[in-house]
């Protein structure tokens, strides 16, 4: 029983992720205008979670943090050079739209391997930490879904897929949540490592992908306005979720 309450409470972080699609529902018209805007704001959101990423790997251990990240940034490049070459269907859209909405579900997927072990873990603590840590990362999942859905509504994409493809990028969590549950010691010293594969993903992406789009649609000061609203607004919001 105590191993099925973990992967629901895993599966309710991951059905928290679809309601950041939610907002696009009162959206009538979502004109390409608005693309550069929602890059900006992507990319903040990404910043801000990457960055708490990188400082729990650090607190945890600085070395395969780093490791992680290079690893993370890597696999991405990697993964780009190989879609580049490739004509892709991705939900309702093609080929550039594709590829960035690939990137952006493929990061945020990743991210969520290890969200899904902390939530494992942290029952192994207790059932208040971990109920605490759900609620926690559940809340934290819903500006995530908004980042991909940022990302997708504005190409084109329908706020049903957006909200199913967010929901489907946190589903790594209750697959993960019970093993690391289970093999908490086990676990626990690929934490590190994980935050920072995540964390160097995220940063690649926003650096690569969803900046110089932005920029391409934005004047500087314009960029610069929803880019650090985004980011403080983010890192303002997880400081007062997880208290430090």
């Amino acid at each position: 029983m105590d191993l099925l309450w973990v992967t629901l409470a895993a599966l309710v972080t991951a059905l928290a992720t679809g309601l950041g699609a939610l907002p696009f529902a009162f959206v009538r018209v979502m004109s390409r205008g608005w693309l550069g805007v929602s890059n900006a704001i992507a990319a903040g959101f990404m910043l801000s979670a990457s960055g708490a990423l990188l400082i729990e790997g650090a607190i945890r251990g600085v070395g395969r943090t780093a490791a992680g990240a290079a690893v993370g940034a890597l696999f991405i490049y990697a993964t780009h050079r190989a879609l580049g070459h490739r004509e892709l269907h991705f939900a309702d859209l093609r080929g550039s739209d594709a590829t960035k909405a690939v990137l952006i579900v493929t990061v945020m997927t990743l991210h969520s391997f290890s969200e899904g072990v902390g939530v494992g873990v942290a029952y192994g603590g207790g059932a208040e930490l971990g109920v605490l840590i759900t609620i926690a990362i559940a809340i934290h999942n819903i500006p995530e879904g908004l980042a991909i859905s940022l990302v997708l509504v504005p190409r084109g994409s329908s706020v049903r897929s957006a909200a199913g493809w967010s929901i489907f990028s946190s589903l790594p969590q209750p697959l993960v949540a019970a093993p690391a549950f289970l093999f908490v010691e086990q676990f626990k010293p690929f934490l590190p490592v994980g935050f920072g594969f995540a964390g160097g993903a995220m940063i690649w992406v926003v650096l690569s992908e969803l900046l110089p789009e932005a920029r391409a649609e934005l004047s500087a000061g314009r960029l610069t306005v929803w880019l650090s609203g985004s980011l403080l607004a983010m890192s303002l919001f997880q400081l007062a979720l997880l208290g430090h």
